[in-house]
């Protein structure tokens, strides 16, 4: 009669016990596509050199941009209009002042009015969606009605309209950039999140949640927003690439932020007459080249989630 090793037992693992295995979850099993897949990455590094850039600036260049060289000490006329060479990579301005140290400059305003108008807009709009789509009747009716209003308003219209009701007579500030990109932005959030609501609200686990007594702002921020994120999340980050070109554009257009400021899209308004003439192109191909691949980091950004996140695509 044969005897069984109790070391042999002891290694057989109950097919049925599960104490060990990890717990597959929707974010988790998202996260596990997105880091196999270069795009990912190549996009994800881009958008941290970028944000490293707006950050601490002192990384990538050793001296400050002209505003803040009243003394103009790293600024000499006679190299003003510099082609791109061993001295000054990016050239020279027209004040001689070296363009690579205002191009990395620059992307601190617009990452930052990036961020400020994405979080205005997500809080406003996921709040807003919420409630209307969660309760639907006459406050969904006001609520989306007020939207669609937004919607009617063409951009650069309205854009003028907030900038002067914010600024009055006094000089626009980046704060009143900000406040007025958010304010023409959360409609399209709002009605984002509020279709997502509207589809999870009487799934099965949300109407257990309400026979269990709780109540609807539990139900809200505890059960429905988590399960109903993901695509306002992705419309987020690639919006964060177009709120980077709309800044921009305003500013190029003269009414978005004031002369004098470092920004890619003020320094492409000063550029333009210069290259229309056919001359210091570099004045205009150096932050344009970083507009677009700051826009395009976080518009790629953006494709990798909604691919690892919508389950269509899975």
């Amino acid at each position: 009669m044969s005897t069984v090793d109790p070391r042999a037992l002891a290694d057989v693992q109950d097919p049925l016990d599960n104490s060990d295995a990890k717990v597959r979850t929707f974010w988790s099993d998202g996260w596990r596509l997105l880091k196999r897949r270069w795009q990912f990455w190549f996009a994800g590094v881009i958008i941290g050199v970028f944000t490293l850039m707006a950050i601490v600036p002192d990384l990538f260049t050793f001296f400050g941009p002209a505003p803040s060289d009243p003394d103009g000490v790293n600024c000499f006329l006679s190299d003003a209009r510099k082609s791109p060479g061993a001295d000054h990579w990016f050239g020279t301005d027209k004040q001689g002042c070296d363009y690579y140290v205002q191009v990395i400059h620059g992307a601190k305003v617009s990452m930052r009015v990036a961020l400020g108008t994405t979080i205005v807009t997500v809080l406003i709009g996921l709040t807003l969606g919420g409630v209307s789509g969660y309760s639907g009747g006459w406050i969904d009716n006001f609520i989306t009605r007020i939207a669609d209003g937004f919607f009617a308003l063409p951009y650069l219209v309205g854009a003028i309209i907030v900038l002067s009701a914010l600024a009055g007579t006094g000089q626009r500030s980046e704060w009143h950039v900000l406040m007025a990109m958010a304010f023409l932005n959360w409609p399209s959030t709002l009605r984002l999140f509020r279709s997502t609501v509207l589809q999870t609200k009487n799934l099965e686990y949300v109407q257990a949640a309400r026979a269990l007594g709780a109540s609807d702002s539990r139900i809200l921020v505890k059960h429905i927003t988590p399960n109903a994120l993901a695509p306002t999340l992705v419309a987020t980050t690639v919006g964060m690439g177009t709120i980077i070109s709309l800044e921009a554009t305003l500013s190029f257009l003269g009414i978005g932020l004031p002369l004098g400021t470092i920004s890619w899209g003020i320094m492409l308004n000063e550029a333009q007459q210069a290259a229309i003439a056919g001359r210091d192109l570099h004045l205009m191909i150096f932050p344009s080249a970083a507009l677009i691949l700051a826009s395009l980091s976080f518009v790629l950004m953006g494709e990798e989630l909604r691919e690892a996140f919508d389950p269509r695509l899975r």
